[in-house]
Formats: C-alpha cells, sequence, structure tokens
C-alpha cells in the first residue's frame, strides 16, 4: 500500500508492504491543473525574505 501526504492511498504490486510519499498523482500540479507550492523546510519563505519578495507579485521578467 502506497500512502500519501494528502490522504490517497492505493495498491501496487511491489515486494515492499507499505510505503509513504510526500505527493501522488491526485495532489501533484502537473495532474491537478493547479499550482501549488509544496515547501516542507521553509525555502520559498528563506528566499522571499532574502530577496525582499512577496507571493502576491505577478511580474512579466
Amino acid at each position: 500500500t502506497i500512502s500519501c501526504a494528502c490522504g490517497n492511498s492505493f495498491e501496487t504490486g511491489s515486494t515492499k508492504k507499505n510505503m509513504k510519499v510526500e505527493i501522488c498523482s491526485a495532489c501533484h500540479p502537473l495532474f491537478t491543473g493547479k499550482q501549488k507550492i509544496i515547501d516542507t523546510a521553509g525555502r520559498v519563505e528563506r528566499f522571499n525574505k532574502k530577496y525582499n519578495l512577496t507571493n502576491d507579485e505577478d511580474s512579466d521578467n
């Protein structure tokens, strides 16, 4: 059984009984069509703070 952090789980033919993943096809932006920032270590906030940026800036550079 593969269990995702989003709560989705499914069976595979793997030799390993249980696996945990952070992202799957039910929550991955490629499959859902929604943009989502997955930041488990605060990297985005540190980058934005370092360069004095905000998440709502839309620039066409």
